[in-house]
């Protein structure tokens, strides 16, 4: 494992993207509040199509079209809306600021009412921008990335499944049980979390694979470099169901082989300078109290 850390600045904020919570047409209000904020600081604002046309706006670009036309994204909503846009957008690798309209808010750290604030120090280059690892997964000659994670999942709630799994080729374990996770640091403290998997400091480039529900004593949470390739293989006649960051699903049959490695590019996550991992954990989950 190793730490990433960076001192990156973006090389110009004058063109900003903006995509909305899906199905939150109540958020226009907030959106041209906060666009006037933005547009207060000399940055023009973006909307992605899919998004004006929520609020009502004839205007709009295609994510990827937006993504070619601008220097930053900006995500508001929640976790999940940042989870969307940081895959969707992946190839353009573009730095995304998050502005938390959502509940949980451990990935979307700025809020509407303290965004003048913020600008005016991001204006300044007051801010940072956090590289995370993210993991990629091939299967049936398809790729697949996922920031939080990627879970292995029996399809049926009537019967276990059984995974062979293979570390650089080589074979460490079999799981039954109602299946896997492999979680990047990121997505620790997310769906890995909630079954008893490690917390691990999110800058770090590791994964970890998490048994679900499993049918032995023995099976516990593993934490492994990121240079490694992980393998697993469904022996289970039913087949099995990927879930991608919880957001999409993939099923495969029996007998396939499922492929994992480190993405060859990073979530850039634009963040407050003082924003502090461990005040996150205590203030979102109650960590030391």
């Amino acid at each position: 494992m190793k730490l990433t850390t960076s001192n990156e600045k973006l090389n110009s904020i004058k063109k900003a993207g903006i995509i909305l919570k899906p199905e939150s047409p109540e958020i226009k209000d907030e959106y041209l509040k906060i666009k006037n904020c933005f547009n207060k600081y000399g940055i023009e604002l973006i909307l992605e199509k899919n998004s004006a046309k929520m609020i009502g706006l004839d205007e709009g670009l295609i994510l990827k079209n937006l993504c070619k036309d601008v220097d930053f994204l900006i995500s508001i909503g929640g976790d999940g809306t940042l989870l969307s846009v940081v895959r969707n957008s992946f190839e353009f690798n573009l730095p995304i600021l998050g502005i938390h309209m959502g509940t949980l808010g451990f990935l979307t750290d700025v809020l509407v009412e303290e965004l003048d604030l913020f600008l005016n120090d991001f204006n300044k280059g007051n801010y940072k921008i956090d590289n995370r690892m993210m993991v990629e997964c091939h299967v049936d000659n398809k790729c697949f990335v996922a920031f939080n994670d990627i879970v292995i999942s029996r399809k049926t709630v009537s019967s276990m499944i059984k995974i062979k799994a293979k570390i650089n080729g080589i074979s460490f374990n079999s799981y039954h049980g109602d299946g896997v996770i492999i979680s990047t640091p990121t997505g620790s403290t997310a769906y890995n979390l909630s079954v008893g998997g490690p917390i691990v400091y999110p800058l770090t480039e590791a994964f970890i694979i998490t048994p679900v529900a499993s049918h032995s004593l023995t099976q516990r949470p593993l934490v492994m470099p990121a240079d490694i390739e992980i393998e697993f293989k469904i022996k289970d006649a039913q087949g099995a169901v990927l879930l991608i960051d919880g957001q999409d699903s993939y099923e495969v049959d029996d007998g396939t082989v499922i492929k994992f490695t480190i993405a060859n590019k990073k979530a850039k996550l634009i963040h407050k300078t003082k924003r502090n991992f461990f005040e996150v954990l205590n203030d979102k989950l109650g960590w030391g109290n």
